[in-house]
């Protein structure tokens, strides 16, 4: 009995030690080296510690960082996930992004935040960066996420649009996902300035995208 007893203190021990090795690695490979910050919600550190130099350095440029080329990676890292959270933050919420570009056209539009918020007025010009807001608006158009085929780099999206087939299907426009719409939507800090409703009441498909730290946005 007591030997039995011994083995099975000894397996019990030997089960303990194999747990906390598979914790330690599973841990281990959440963050490699040079992410030291745990995931944020729909920012997979992890991931952009495992891009190469050249596609953090291109990355953060298309989000207007520069000073990029003296940057080593683990800089590289820290700084396109800090652009990356700048980005989320009001997004998550329908908040206006603010820049040194920012227009007048976002200084003097109706921010709308949720999809319980209405226009004040018909023709009223809004503006947003909520996702459901936004996807809402487009979907009661048939509006279907786009973007200006040939204007894509580096692999991803290239300037967004959103196609109307009642319109007429555009040739240029390829169609793309929510999830790469909006994500591109968010890395470039962009506002979405929309109406509704024209001021006789019709529905409108009036949209443009800003971003408010580049003149050309």
């Amino acid at each position: 009995m007591r030997d039995g007893a011994k083995k099975s203190t000894s397996t019990r021990a030997g089960g303990s030690s194999r747990s906390s090795s598979s914790a330690k690695k599973s841990t281990s490979s959440a963050n490699p080296p040079g992410n030291q910050t745990p995931n944020t919600p729909d920012i997979n550190e992890s991931e952009i510690a495992r891009l190469k130099v050249d596609e953090l350095r291109s990355r953060l440029r298309a989000r207007g960082v520069a000073g990029t080329s003296d940057m080593h990676k683990p800089e590289l890292v820290e700084a396109l996930v800090k652009s990356l959270r700048e980005a989320r933050s009001p997004g998550g919420d329908g908040g206006i992004r603010k820049g040194p570009q920012t227009s007048k056209s976002i200084k003097y539009a109706q921010e709308v935040t949720s999809v319980d918020d209405e226009p004040e007025r018909p023709g009223r010009s809004l503006v947003t960066t909520d996702h459901e807001v936004i996807r809402q608006w487009a979907e009661a158009r048939k509006g279907v996420p786009s973007t200006v085929d040939g204007t894509e780099h580096d692999g991803h999206a290239g300037v967004l649009r959103f196609d109307f087939p009642s319109n007429g299907r555009e040739q240029r426009l390829r169609e793309i996902s929510w999830e790469e719409w909006f994500r591109t939507f968010d890395e470039r800090r962009l506002n979405f300035i929309y109406q509704e409703e024209r001021s006789d009441g019709k529905q409108s498909n009036f949209f443009r995208l800003e971003n408010p730290d580049r003149e050309d946005g």
